[in-house]
């Protein structure tokens, strides 16, 4: 039998929520000079790239895409990175991924950055679902959603075949 899912977002729905994360992100940060936008791999990473892009056009200041992958799985923090942490001292970092549930990925996050004395630490989720066993909680969403425990959020981007969209199953 085949899964039933739910269209949540279409592409062009996607788009107005980043595009207005993006004036967020704007608004927050209006008189700074570089901000550091850091995805979580991989779909986080893919929504990071979309927002700098959309910042890259409206924004004074500069913007800098850095990526984390983290093992969701592990006990511990467990975090490989393609930045030098130390580098984002002092400097505003926008962590994001695709969906808040519980907020553990966000935490394993902000564990990449404890050590380091950051100007701002903010967040940016394009779909939160309001499940948190984790005290955390989003500077910027493109939606609050709520859901049951048992459904699944899906989010589909740039993956081949596929348009972009969100999903509940």
């Amino acid at each position: 039998m085949p899964e039933k899912k739910l269209l949540i977002l279409n592409r062009q729905q996607i788009q107005q929520k980043l595009d207005r994360m993006a004036y967020q992100i704007l608004e927050d940060n209006f008189d700074e000079e570089e901000i550091l936008i850091a995805g979580i791999l991989p779909r986080g990473n893919h929504i990071a790239a979309r927002l700098k892009a959309i910042l890259d056009n409206i924004a004074p200041f500069s913007s800098k895409l850095l990526s984390i992958e983290l093992d969701k799985q592990s006990s511990s923090l467990q975090a490989n990175i393609d930045f030098d942490v130390n580098a984002c001292s002092n400097k505003v970092v926008i962590l994001v991924d695709d969906v808040l549930n519980s907020g553990k990925t966000l935490a394993y996050g902000f564990g990449v950055f404890l050590d380091v004395p950051l100007k701002k630490l903010r967040t940016a989720v394009l779909i939160d679902r309001n499940h948190k066993s984790f005290p955390v909680t989003t500077d910027f969403a493109g939606m609050a959603l709520s859901t049951v425990i048992k459904e699944h959020v899906d989010v589909v981007m740039d993956e081949e075949g596929e348009e972009d969209a969100v999903y509940l199953r």
